[in-house]
């Protein structure tokens, strides 16, 4: 695939059509937003994706970016799963497909109210997470910034590809460039010894955030084989939230002295 096409995020609607294939569509949602409700294992599971929509009425989302109709409509399939499943005996699991470039940034954007779009969002999911629905994200692609914190970093358990095109921070690197007013290659450095700051999502598997990383032949075209151990990786992750809704992350190589501060603050407030 060439560098434009890739700009476009395509993996989200890649992983979403194949994972969702024999699910129920989820009606009334924005054309960026998808939904289907599925089997998986012995549990019913609604999927979610972004994707882009070149006809978005909000241009900064058109590529994929999450804003305002995504944001609501994400809160949307949410909410309206964990109301349906209020009184059943077991939640449905909720597993959330990332290929987000960024929030979208614009001056409409931020007049009608992006922060709260996305609040709704994130706020659904750890609400639903909270209900008893097992939260599970798949990063597929880019997940960058606001966009991630909205859909898929409230997850029980993250999955992500290991391949270069699985990209996670909190900005891109030319915005990290100015902020930090240092050039590219500079920040490309640093990142080199300071995990924290590189981009790639083997560093940041070491921040023990992610649960597992999953290698698979082209995630651009994912052969029977990759759906098949992508499906089989869902049913484990659902299994072990079962078993531990909650791993810390700071049993992580990279996080010694996280942990090692609040050991500190435990004793001091004992």
């Amino acid at each position: 695939m060439g560098q434009a096409t890739e700009d476009l995020s395509i993996r989200g609607r890649v992983w979403f059509e194949q994972l969702a294939q024999g699910g129920a569509p989820v009606a009334g949602l924005a054309e960026s937003v998808l939904a289907s409700d599925l089997r998986m294992g012995t549990r019913e599971a609604r999927i979610i994706a972004v994707v882009p929509d070149p006809g978005n009425p909000f241009p900064r989302a058109a590529r994929g970016e999450f804003g305002l109709l995504e944001g609501w409509n994400v809160a949307k399939a949410v909410t309206d799963a964990v109301a349906a499943d209020l009184n059943a005996p077991v939640k449905r699991a909720l597993v959330a497909i990332v290929d987000i470039p960024s929030q979208a940034y614009g001056r409409r954007e931020e007049a009608y109210g992006i922060h709260l779009a996305l609040a709704a969002s994130g706020g659904a999911y750890a609400a639903a997470r909270m209900a008893g629905h097992p939260v599970v994200a798949l990063i597929v692609g880019k997940a960058m910034s606001g966009g991630f914190l909205a859909h898929g970093y409230q997850a029980n358990r993250i999955i992500a590809l290991d391949d270069p095109g699985v990209v996670i921070h909190a900005m891109n690197r030319a915005a990290a460039a100015r902020i930090t007013l240092r050039s590219v290659a500079d920040l490309e450095v640093l990142a080199a010894k300071v995990p924290p700051m590189a981009y790639d999502v083997r560093h940041f598997s070491t921040l023990g955030l992610l649960w597992r990383l999953i290698q698979v032949g082209d995630p651009q075209h994912p052969s029977a084989q990759d759906l098949a151990l992508v499906r089989q990786t869902l049913l484990e992750a659902l299994d072990d939230i079962e078993r531990v809704p909650f791993r810390s992350r700071l049993e992580a190589p990279n996080r010694a002295a996280s942990a090692a501060v609040r050991a500190r603050l435990r004793e001091e407030w004992q």
